[in-house]
């Protein structure tokens, strides 16, 4: 018999349906216990029957949530990610997902609870983007139990996410931009900031930068990789390739940039000699002075910060070096087509919607183009 009711009290049936045999012969079920009526305990025996013949697992995963997760990490998501975007999963359902809701059955968790955990997040001050990152995680590693018939549906796909506020991208003003170099001129990382400025380059790249990527010569520098810092202790960095693929790209360089790298070696020879056998052979062009690479917090704190402060300018992060690039190229009348192979984005679209603010005043000149093109003809005639 596939299936059987048997009454267990006032208003509770148990609902058994035959599984097979396991590896000793023994019979398996899957027991569901229905309060109500018979016919409720009917209902659910023939829908289960019904999954059953149409090949849908309806054995329910005993397993809890964290120790499925630590399956799916290992099994599923380590195999194809990035050794940082792994160790960013790892440590955010650690840190937002384990604790309230790893000790539920996996077969167990409903919307409701991931619901739940997105609310207090968003009552313990979390942004958005947080929450948002948080369940494109969770939702792909129960997507994976759906895969593996441990569950039946997907409990994160039908919960309501907070509003992302759209985010205005910072840049200088080019009498801003000319401030910021004024203020690191002569400095040990001089070079560096004008080549942040002059390419577009994520600082991830251009600290990862080594002399063979650079022709002077040429006056060109190509994008092969990327710096990654692992945020396990004593792990330390490591080169991953660059992401997005079209991220791979060589850029032409301005000869004022061309200037600055080459008197940025002379410099480094120098600082090398003075080093000796302790210096660290990376091939890098932008290094510590024990030519180790440098991280981001330190060009931060120690060099991008104080340079904005002596050029009395506004805050800024590292990264706003990269949207003044784009924006100044953009506004002075450069395509966007050409703006974004340098910036390495994946498509042109994404080039026009992060920058979309400059696009007003490109359509200004577009229209004073027109102007002049079709009347300076039309007064010819």
């Amino acid at each position: 018999m596939a299936g059987q009711i048997i009454k267990r009290g006032d208003r509770r049936w148990l609902v058994r349906i035959f599984q097979g045999r396991d590896e000793n012969g023994k019979r398996r079920y899957v027991n569901k216990t229905i309060r109500g009526t018979k016919k409720n305990a009917e209902t659910y025996l023939t829908a289960k029957l019904r999954d059953k013949d149409l090949g849908i697992n309806i054995e329910p995963a005993a397993e809890s949530l964290n120790k499925y997760l630590d399956k799916w990490l290992d099994t599923a998501a380590k195999p194809r990610l990035r050794t940082r975007t792994f160790d960013d999963y790892t440590s955010l359902l650690k840190r937002y997902v384990r604790d309230p809701l790893g000790a539920i059955r996996l077969s167990d968790l409903r919307p409701v609870d991931i619901q739940r955990l997105y609310r207090k997040m968003q009552d313990d001050g979390l942004s958005p983007r947080v929450i948002r990152y948080t369940h494109a995680v969770l939702s792909s590693a129960l997507k994976q139990a759906v895969k593996w018939e441990m569950i039946f549906r997907n409990p994160a796909a039908v919960v309501d996410l907070p509003r992302q506020a759209r985010k205005e991208m910072r840049a200088m003003t080019l009498d801003e931009a000319s401030k910021f170099l004024d203020a690191v001129k002569d400095t040990r990382m001089s070079a560096l900031f004008i080549f942040a400025l002059t390419t577009g380059m994520r600082p991830q790249e251009y600290l990862a930068l080594k002399w063979s990527d650079i022709d002077l010569k040429k006056g060109t520098a190509t994008v092969r990789r990327a710096i990654v810092w692992s945020q396990k202790k004593g792990i330390g960095w490591h080169f991953d390739e660059p992401k997005p693929s079209r991220s791979r790209r060589t850029i032409p360089l301005p000869a004022s940039s061309v200037k600055a790298l080459i008197e940025h070696r002379r410099r480094q020879g120098e600082e090398r000699l003075r080093v000796g056998s302790e210096w660290q052979d990376h091939g890098l062009v932008f290094t510590t002075k024990s030519g180790n690479p440098i991280d981001i917090p330190t060009l931060t704190k120690q060099w991008f910060k104080p340079a904005l402060v002596r050029a009395e300018l506004p805050v800024f992060r590292l990264y706003d070096l990269r949207h003044t690039h784009a924006t100044l190229l953009l506004s002075n009348g450069e395509n966007p087509k050409v703006a974004s192979e340098r910036l390495g984005h994946s498509t042109i679209v994404l080039t026009l919607d992060t920058y979309s603010h400059v696009l007003p005043d490109m359509q200004e000149e577009a229209a004073k183009r027109i102007e002049k093109v079709l009347f300076r003809t039309a007064g010819t005639l």
